[in-house]
């Protein structure tokens, strides 16, 4: 099989026009695609169930649940509140929300081998670097819009509850606000972007969803725990990017002594250290996915 390479001749307008048409035939593509709709659906149900439901349900039956255990009724209601939508909006980013993101990531790149898109394209002169940066941007569009619709998403059930308990309404401070959706952009974002790398990698969704998926949720879990027994393996334990996106959120939501707070929320490096791994982390995984779909023949 012969490799088509960047010098053969590409759509008219040259790099930064062929991003700006693969970022809006992507954008239609994510519009019109189930599966967008369903990784977002299921995002915000989980939201709902942790952030609010489990906790109302406690609150309301004065049966504390597996997830708030020895708290007390005013503690339960204070989380619910306007005023600690920040908090409740990042606390499942890091083990729920970063796996729906890097599934979507991973079906995004694996599908564009898949379905034969980017062969097609490719084989018509794109360019590549141009189609790959599109699509990121594509996909980075949807973890804001996903950022966007879920503080919306909680603000409103926090503001029925504080309404339907005759509570006063505190809203966040801007400043707050602006935190948790810088944090959790990063955190969306990187798992997104590694979702995506792996995606180009395998040429396909099934297995790039898969070794994503036991990655994040099963290996680096283990390796936290025998990192408890070897110093060699918790000092690599601390540069891995659910330690990083975990302690990034830690550091702004707190995490409850003895570990049994909410999964994923670690405290294993000071939030700077988590920000800036977790930053490099986005920057290589879009690195890795040019040089391997510029480099490797995809006929």
């Amino acid at each position: 099989m012969s490799t088509i390479t960047e010098s053969r001749p590409a759509a008219p307008g040259g790099l930064l026009s062929g991003v700006g048409r693969s970022t809006r035939a992507e954008l239609l593509r994510l519009r019109k695609w189930p599966a967008v709709w369903i990784t977002l659906g299921a995002w915000l149900a989980l939201s709902l169930m942790f952030g609010y439901l489990f906790n109302y349900l406690s609150y309301a039956s004065g049966d504390n649940s597996f997830s708030n255990e020895g708290a007390t009724k005013a503690s339960l209601l204070a989380e619910m509140m306007p005023a600690n939508v920040p908090d409740v909006l990042l606390q499942g980013m890091p083990m729920f929300g970063g796996a729906l993101m890097m599934v979507l990531g991973a079906i995004v790149a694996g599908n564009g081998y898949g379905w034969g898109t980017w062969k097609t394209v490719f084989s018509l002169g794109a360019y590549r670097s141009g189609v790959i940066v599109g699509s990121l941007a594509a996909l980075t569009v949807f973890v804001v819009a996903t950022l966007a619709v879920s503080l919306g998403f909680d603000l409103g059930l926090s503001l029925i509850i504080a309404t339907t308990e005759s509570q006063d309404v505190v809203m966040p401070s801007l400043g707050s606000v602006l935190e948790s959706l810088g944090v959790g952009f990063l955190v969306l974002e990187m798992w997104a972007v590694v979702g995506f790398a792996l995606g180009t990698i395998a040429r396909g969704p099934a297995l790039s969803v898969g070794l994503g998926l036991v990655w994040a949720l099963v290996v680096e879990n283990l390796l936290r725990g025998v990192g408890q027994l070897l110093d060699w393996v918790d000092t690599l334990t601390a540069v891995l990017p659910g330690t990083a996106a975990g302690s990034l959120v830690g550091s702004v939501v707190g995490v409850e002594p003895g570990g049994d707070g909410t999964p994923g929320v670690l405290d294993t490096v000071a939030g700077p250290q988590a920000a800036i791994t977790t930053a490099c982390y986005i920057l290589v995984a879009a690195a890795i996915a040019l040089v391997v779909v510029r480099r490797r023949d995809v006929a």
